[in-house]
């Protein structure tokens, strides 16, 4: 029987090593491959086209959610276990919009982690400590997007997933630059990065520029040393 390729993506050297380690002992999943940022996880992924890809949300560079769509967008033959050191039903939704197929926390047991890699193969979805059926999150994501809400109450915080562009803007939100100096660095008018501004806060859920960055710090897509 052919082992479960996996590659793992996490800046923190301790915890990859600690994720590679706990999957070593199970005889039928291989890590092939590691790496420390989105970008190297990106380039790693389309290199060793593995089953498998774990990735922190919190990465320099590209976030584990960015190269979730880049991978989605390219159609490559690989399934997503997005980590993250902050239990949030928003950030969740976010990630399975992106087109992740599974979420856990970094304090996942590592036999746990081991099941989402078997059940995420399988085609099915994993989130935090529960395997759903396909169809079970194509019902839940319908709900959610049409706003009916099927968990907490504040799973509604995020209405749909940010585009690549609306990300980038929100990264530069984050350094404090005005839309007019966002303009000038992504060469498009003020008038667009206007309108983006306003797509993204009501994506976010916020009313304001102060709110959406805490946001963005708070589901990891930006790091305070970026």
């Amino acid at each position: 029987m052919d082992k479960i390729r996996v590659v793992i993506v996490d800046d923190h050297p301790i915890f990859r090593q600690g994720v590679v380690d706990s999957f070593s002992l199970e005889p039928d999943i291989d890590v092939v491959a590691q790496a420390d940022s989105g970008e190297k996880g990106l380039e790693l992924i389309r290199a060793q086209h593995p089953d498998v890809a774990v990735l922190d949300i919190n990465l320099p560079g590209m976030n584990g959610q960015q190269v979730t769509r880049q991978i989605m967008a390219e159609k490559l033959p690989v399934r997503v276990i997005l980590l993250t050191a902050y239990a949030d039903v928003g950030q969740k939704i976010q990630g399975l919009l992106q087109g992740a197929n599974a979420f856990c926390t970094k304090d996942i047991q590592p036999e746990l982690l081991a099941r989402a890699v078997r059940v995420v193969v399988n085609g099915k979805y994993w989130i935090d400590r529960q395997e759903y059926e396909p169809d079970e999150i194509r019902r839940l994501l319908e709900r959610q997007t049409s706003g009916e809400a099927f968990e907490p109450a504040d799973i509604n915080k995020i209405s749909e997933p940010l585009s690549a562009r609306e990300m980038e803007i929100l990264t530069y939100i984050t350094k404090g630059m005005s839309n007019k100096e966002i303009a000038a660095n992504l060469d498009i008018s003020h008038q667009t990065v206007k309108n983006h501004v306003t797509s993204i806060l009501h994506k976010l859920g916020v009313n304001d520029r102060t709110q959406a960055t805490l946001a963005a710090f708070k589901y990891g897509w930006v790091r305070f040393d970026d």
